[in-house]
């Protein structure tokens, strides 16, 4: 017996978006780091049933869990402004994997400064490319822009962990290997906001209940990029912050001083069981649709949008990128 998929909508939320718990759920599902080995074809095949589904031209015998699959990879796989397949190594599926190296090798590598430089150096490297996969499309950023904010943000990152490193050589050996996340957090402040500038100087585009949009607002912009800021300060700290402290002890137990060769292998995969929880978990901290009320768009667009809806609009949406 077939199933109706007369009233099936692909695009409604599975769990519940105006709560926490059912972003997180939601997270969890689109950011499966399983999903980055999927192959290629078997991603178009996902775009397509997506697309289908959304005009009602769903082969028949289609099954509900087919489409919910679909859609899972659609959604960690295409940029959901384009619908365009997003690179690899930029997708927040990719964070675990990516991730758990270059923190396992930061935390690891922290005492000398050649090490230092280029482990930062290459988080940065990482950091842009997904700091401009998935950013807000509809603001197009500029070759020469986003060059300048790598630069900018790369340049932040190796100074406080360079400046940092040479102010705690004396302090107790637990403060030296928090340096690393003291570099991320600055650089997080940086990175992003830079390689989203364009958003800051035009603005984002803002739209009203029914999806049409009503202008670009750059106060909207930068609440949006300040919530993805602290999303990823927040994806980063607990394993930069707790695995130093649970390294510290198990370095002292006899086994782990005669193997050594293990303490890098270890806080990588460590910190891949702190990412697999604290990217769906910070991505979940605010919503990916953003609602702002019509009251704090700027004056010019706050008259735009009561000349088009009266007074029956209090609130505009955005996407504010992850």
């Amino acid at each position: 017996m077939e199933t109706d998929l007369s009233g099936f909508d692909i695009d409604a939320p599975r769990w519940d978006q105006g709560t926490f718990l059912g972003r997180v759920k939601h997270f969890f599902n689109i950011t499966d780091p399983r999903t980055v080995l999927v192959p290629e074809r078997r991603l178009d095949w996902a775009k397509v049933t997506v697309e289908r589904s959304r005009v009602g031209a769903v082969p028949p015998g289609t099954q509900v869990e087919q489409l919910l699959y679909a859609k899972k990879l659609y959604d960690s796989a295409f940029h959901p402004d384009t619908g365009e397949k997003m690179n690899v190594i930029g997708r927040m599926s990719f964070q675990v994997p990516g991730g758990m190296i270059i923190t396992g090798f930061m935390l690891h590598f922290y005492r000398t400064m050649p090490a230092v430089i280029f482990w930062q150096w290459v988080n940065q490297s990482f950091n842009a490319l997904v700091n401009y996969t998935n950013r807000n499309a509809a603001s197009p950023t500029s070759v020469r822009q986003m060059a300048f904010s790598y630069l900018t943000a790369t340049t932040t990152a190796v100074a406080t962990a360079v400046g940092m490193n040479m102010l705690t050589k004396r302090a107790p050996p637990l403060v030296c290997r928090w340096v690393p996340f003291a570099a991320v957090a600055a650089a997080n402040c940086v990175n992003i906001p830079m390689m989203r500038q364009q958003e800051l100087i035009q603005g984002i585009s803002v739209k009203d209940k029914n999806h049409n949009e009503v202008g670009h607002s750059q106060r909207a912009a930068a609440i949006g990029i300040t919530q993805v800021v602290i999303s990823r300060i927040t994806m980063a700290a607990p394993g930069m912050i707790l695995l130093p402290v649970l390294m510290e002890r198990l370095e002292t137990l006899h086994f782990m001083k005669k193997a050594k060769v293990l303490h890098a292998p270890l806080q990588v995969a460590l910190s891949g069981c702190f990412l697999l929880f604290m990217v769906p978990v910070a991505c979940g901290l605010f919503p990916q649709t953003c609602k702002l009320p019509v009251s704090y768009l700027e004056p010019d667009l706050q008259a735009t949008v009561k000349a088009k809806d009266g007074e029956h609009a209090p609130y505009v949406y955005f996407n504010k990128g992850l």
